[in-house]
């Protein structure tokens, strides 16, 4: 029997998303903390795994207020900002809270804008709601110009502005006043949909990489309140070390977070999921100390790639982006044939490494000695 599968038809000729999963010595390529949860966090979290099992015939808290709750003290101490539990939301990971706030504000006849080179999921979190995809530029060293900007957002009208903060692939931060200016465009940008007023865009500042920022560098955390078409994402998968538990959380208004609950799927993060990660919130301390490691191990990467004469983009995240290189996947291969797998990724002749233990960043400055 010969049979035809009704698959759309945007998605019948694409490829899933997904860097390479390569089994060798030195994975430095999709960002993760290098390093492994330590014993006392282990113990908690297995036990608070255990308790959580005991109620596995149950469905789990389907509002989280506790997760939620510990969420929001966490980013009053890191960020110096209190919002409540209820301006919180949390997900199987940032991408599913990305796909939550797109699916509730953007959709079919709606624009989604974000300013490339920027985080490849985008453009699929858009395909998947059914949204228009529109990308601006960047400058040459991957700031955004907000005068640009501004012009951008008035003639395309998104439902949704995405902003990476810091920007993946490039590691670079936004300013406050870049901010403050994307978010003033922003006030009255949103799509006509015939009511009174004209809508605002919803700006979407992916803070996925906020606790490894530079000193001095600010959290879009400090503009909620004064901006309440503002989101700012976060996930527990890089600097908590916890890309295997797939939590990312958002703080918003409560009106953002009411639209939220309507099109998540109901019971959607599991008892296991919310204890564990409430075990690893309680052991942030450590964690932080670990962040500051990795930090200086990134800020003394980034002088010794100058040193070797490359040019490393600004970085205020666990990665650092450089090059630029003739034939930047020869030099990937060569790499990887040593043992070392980074990413190919962001601009043309541009390499991307994460900061890997120290053991690893050493492995990884001695294999491309070789492969240059």
């Amino acid at each position: 029997m010969v049979t035809r599968l009704p698959i759309r038809a945007e998605f019948a000729d694409e490829a899933p998303y997904g860097a390479p999963q390569l089994d060798v010595p030195v994975t430095l390529n999709v960002n993760e903390n290098p390093y492994p949860p330590d014993a006392e966090l282990l113990a908690d979290i297995a036990a608070a795994a255990r308790d959580a099992a005991l109620r596995l015939n149950r469905y789990p808290d389907r509002d989280f207020m506790a997760l939620r709750q510990d969420l929001a003290d966490y980013l009053a101490e890191e960020s110096g900002v209190r919002v409540s539990a209820a301006q919180i939301w949390a997900a199987n990971g940032s991408n599913e809270v990305m796909l939550h706030l797109l699916q509730a504000f953007a959709g079919p006849g709606r624009c989604v804008l974000s300013f490339a080179p920027t985080y490849s999921m985008y453009p699929e979190y858009a395909r998947d709601t059914f949204s228009r995809w529109v990308v601006g530029p960047r400058r040459e060293d991957f700031t955004i110009d907000v005068n640009s900007a501004r012009q951008t957002i008035t003639r395309e009208r998104p439902a949704v502005i995405l902003l990476a903060s810091p920007n993946n692939p490039t590691g670079t931060a936004l300013s406050r006043s870049e901010l403050e200016g994307i978010l003033d465009a922003a006030v009255a940008s949103g799509p006509d949909d015939g009511g009174s007023e004209q809508a605002s865009s919803l700006v979407v500042v992916d803070e996925a990489y906020a606790e490894f920022r530079r000193d001095g560098a600010p959290s879009a955390m400090e503009l909620l309140a004064q901006y309440p078409h503002m989101v700012v994402t976060r996930t527990m998968s890089k600097a908590f070390g916890a890309a295997g538990l797939r939590l990312g959380y958002l703080a918003a208004s409560q009106e953002v977070v009411d639209a939220v609950t309507v099109v998540r799927l109901p019971y959607h993060l599991s008892a296991v999921t919310q204890a564990v990660a409430r075990a690893a919130l309680a052991h942030r301390a450590p964690l932080r100390r670990q962040v500051a490691e990795i930090r200086v191990a990134r800020d003394a990467l980034a002088q010794e790639l100058r040193v070797r004469g490359l040019r490393v983009a600004p970085s205020d995240a666990n990665y650092l982006l450089f090059g630029t290189f003739p034939d930047r996947h020869a030099v990937w291969q060569a790499l990887l044939e040593r043992g070392v797998l980074i990413r190919e990724v962001g601009p043309e002749g541009w390499l991307r490494v994460s900061i890997g233990t120290p053991e690893e960043n050493a492995a990884f400055l001695v294999a491309l000695g070789e492969a240059m």
